[in-house]
């Protein structure tokens, strides 16, 4: 019995802290900036007459992880499963250690795989508590895309803060030349009422901007996450990327919090929204600070006119097919119903 399953990663954080979930617990979470065109692809090959278990590349061992414990979940639902060997594969794009989510998306893809060779779909929130129990904390590259207030560490959702992100240009970047970031060695950060407050506060701003369509507050506080982030990351680079949006007109800054990728944020709508973009790649380059690719926040259909690329920015490439359909034969059906806790077809973000 096989199987496939996929799962996209996203481009860092656009807020991420401790927060307050509705019992007034303190909650580690965050949302990300979600990112079309890179991802994950797992194949799963169930063998009931043997016992072992593999997965290629061999140190993806999350992913093994999580594949097993998705082959157990699928029997507790389906009797008829056998519970035998099991034989991993990946394949994909995505950047390892620079915080976009390549360990969560080679982890969604092998849920994603397995259950699809038991010919199962499971539930997102099904597919969130195992990703934290093979990982420890998981993104949220399970739901639909939307910006969610999610947390981590227990793989839920404290907060749907609306439809889509405002509308934004991102033109992305990657800090320390790109070198991995070892997140397990990070300290933890500060989490006492002050800090609580703070990023409250900037939850409130971030559920207005979404309401509003506001591009230049969504810009304020991507800005002010990242500089919180600050304490911990300690990224020498960062000033020089805040002087970069400060000259070029960009309305803010975002980063992975656990990584090393980065973005200037610009309002689509800005006059000389093309020069703008090569200005600010040119300057990031004279900083020395790595451009990678330049996106959008929203589907193309609300950028009729396709803007031209510097020549020295690495377009993405966006897929014309759902992301759905790579999730495998039970994961084809169109009838969800569309709710904080079901993945659905994720909107595609525009090349530039």
């Amino acid at each position: 019995m096989s199987g496939t399953g996929y799962a996209s990663c996203h481009h860092g954080e656009i807020l991420q802290g401790v927060f307050l979930d509705a019992r007034g617990r303190r909650c580690a979470a965050l949302v990300t900036l979600p990112l079309t065109g890179l991802g994950t692809r797992a194949d799963a090959v169930l063998r009931p007459g043997t016992q072992r278990h593999s997965v290629d590349p061999p140190d993806r061992t999350k992913a093994l992880r999580a594949a097993t414990l998705t082959l157990r979940e699928c029997r507790a639902r389906r009797p008829q499963v056998a519970l035998g060997g099991l034989e991993l594969r990946l394949s994909g794009d995505v950047p390892l250690g620079l915080g976009m989510g390549s360990s969560s998306s080679d982890v969604i893809a092998a849920v994603r795989a397995v259950a699809d060779a038991c010919g199962l779909r499971l539930p997102s929130r099904t597919v969130a508590r195992i990703a934290v129990r093979a990982e420890r904390a998981s993104d949220p590259l399970m739901l639909d895309g939307r910006p969610l207030l999610f947390a981590q560490r227990e793989g839920r959702v404290l907060e749907v803060l609306g439809e889509a992100l405002p509308p934004a240009v991102v033109v992305g970047c990657a800090l320390g030349a790109g070198r991995p970031v070892d997140t397990l060695s990070l300290p933890a950060p500060a989490c006492g009422d002050d800090e609580v407050r703070a990023y409250e506060r900037l939850r409130s701003l971030l559920r207005r901007a979404v309401a509003e369509g506001d591009t230049r507050l969504l810009g304020h506080v991507s800005t002010e996450s990242a500089r919180r982030a600050q304490q911990v990351l300690r990224q020498p680079e960062f000033d020089r990327l805040t002087r970069v949006a400060e000259r070029t007109g960009a309305v803010g800054v975002q980063i992975a919090h656990s990584g090393s990728v980065a973005g200037l944020l610009f309002d689509p709508a800005a006059t000389d929204l093309k020069a703008r973009l090569r200005r600010c790649a040119a300057a990031l380059g004279h900083e020395g600070i790595l451009v990678t690719r330049t996106f959008t926040t929203r589907p193309s259909a609300e950028h009729p006119t396709p803007l031209t690329p510097p020549t020295h920015l690495t377009p993405l490439t966006s897929f014309t097919s759902s992301e759905e359909s790579r999730h495998g034969r039970a994961h084809r059906r169109r009838d969800r119903t569309a709710r904080p806790d079901t993945p659905g077809r994720r909107a595609h973000l525009s090349a530039l």
